[in-house]
């Protein structure tokens, strides 16, 4: 789910307002609050989560914004900029995922979530803008989620902490809308942190704060405009390897719980008593990724940012020969990427079969970055790439006028 077409929209607030008032009228006033929640980018630790294992996002700048007023009923207003339907929740109904409700259904399980809590909701307008780029796989789902149980905790004053409100979202994401997800991405979302990625172990969701001090380089991501066909069926295929690989790990570790707690030299004592060889794989990339993790975290906070893109080329390299979901659309953007002019670190994020990399560029060569990849990325593909250089920010929030302005 996505609510906005590209990163370089550039917000305006007048778009939030005016959007709110088209929506709604203005019933002699104008939104009231206003929220954000952020997008979110993986920069190292890819299908690791649902294994219980580590991984390294960061919230990014760019995510959904929501202007909220109350109203004197039992109705919620939800409305969307460039997304259709807008539609109308009536609070002493019972709320469904209605298919032809679309993008509503996200905040809608919110909402249903909230009253499954017993916490008394008021009726409300909402509505939603974001800037968060169509089908790049930066959590516009979890950024719609969080925004939404954000304002809600605020206008109720229902007092839930952000870690209670990242698993209601997850909830929603896997009981609402039916999406079998980790609890990375609501994590990110929920608990970044301006200048810094987070280091998340998903099994126990302890986490800490890793400073991101890029110095002369930026994150760029690269949409390879493929559209994604991970289907269920292969998703679920790599998780059932694994876990078939963990069963028989199980048998010579007992006292394990998740494949995440594997550590690379228990790996190599154990790895011999798989004679399937997907199986293999698939954990030799876990666990080998698990340990990138850890390896960044400790190089991003030794300023070490030349260890880190290697780490980011190390990992592209394991999803494309040991788990297998990068696909040939991925791969061309890597080649293109890792050899282009200012480069130190490109590798696929997301799940994967399409979506994006995300690269460290030098401030100076941004640009020749994104000529030299768009030139070589379509002689290759036929396609023309989308970049978007993006900044790290602060997690979901209230916010006011004055910070709104300064996103414009």
């Amino acid at each position: 789910m996505n609510i906005a077409a590209s990163l370089n929209d550039g917000f305006q607030v007048t778009k939030l307002r005016k959007g709110f008032l088209q929506a709604f009228g203005s019933n002699g006033e104008g939104p009231t609050r206003f929220f954000f929640a952020p997008g979110r980018v993986n920069l190292i630790g890819e299908h690791t989560d649902y294994t219980g294992g580590f991984v390294l996002p960061a919230a990014l700048t760019n995510g959904t914004w929501a202007a909220v007023r109350e109203r004197d009923d039992r109705t919620v207003n939800l409305a969307s900029h460039g997304f259709l339907p807008q539609v109308v929740c009536a609070l002493e109904q019972e709320i469904v995922n209605r298919p032809e409700d679309g993008w509503a259904n996200y905040p809608k399980g919110i909402i249903k979530e909230f009253l499954d809590h017993g916490v008394d909701i008021p009726g409300f307008d909402i509505f939603f803008y974001g800037d968060i780029p169509n089908g790049a796989g930066l959590s516009s789902s979890a950024s719609l989620e969080l925004v939404t149980a954000v304002a809600l905790n605020a206008l109720t004053q229902a007092g839930l902490d952000m870690i209670t409100l990242i698993r209601l979202a997850q909830h929603v994401e896997n009981s609402f809308v039916g999406v079998n997800c980790g609890i990375m991405d609501q994590f990110a979302v929920g608990m970044g942190q301006k200048a810094a990625a987070l280091l998340l172990n998903c099994a126990t969701l302890a986490y800490r704060h890793i400073p991101l001090i890029l110095g002369e380089y930026r994150l760029v991501i690269t949409n390879s405009n493929k559209q994604r066909d991970l289907g269920e069926s292969k998703y679920n295929k790599r998780r059932r390897e694994c876990e078939e690989g963990f069963r028989i790990i199980k048998g010579y570790r007992p006292e394990l719980t998740c494949l995440g707690e594997l550590g690379l030299a228990e790996w190599l004592s154990v790895k011999e008593h798989l004679s399937s060889p997907l199986p293999t794989a698939r954990i030799e990339h876990v666990v080998r990724e698990n340990a990138r993790v850890l390896a960044s975290a400790k190089a991003l906070e030794n300023g070490d940012i030349r260890t880190f893109g290697q780490l980011m080329l190390e990992s592209h390299e394991s999803l494309r020969d040991l788990y297998e979901v990068t696909g040939p659309e991925l791969d061309a953007l890597y080649a293109a990427a890792s050899q282009a002019p200012g480069c130190i670190g490109t590798r696929m994020t997301g799940a994967g079969f399409g979506g994006c990399t995300v690269s460290l560029i030098k401030q100076d060569r941004v640009f020749a970055f994104q000529q030299t990849v768009a030139r070589d990325y379509q002689v290759r593909t036929g396609l023309r790439p989308s970049f978007y250089p993006v900044s790290v920010g602060d997690g979901a929030r209230e916010v006011n006028e004055e910070e709104l302005w300064r996103f414009s």
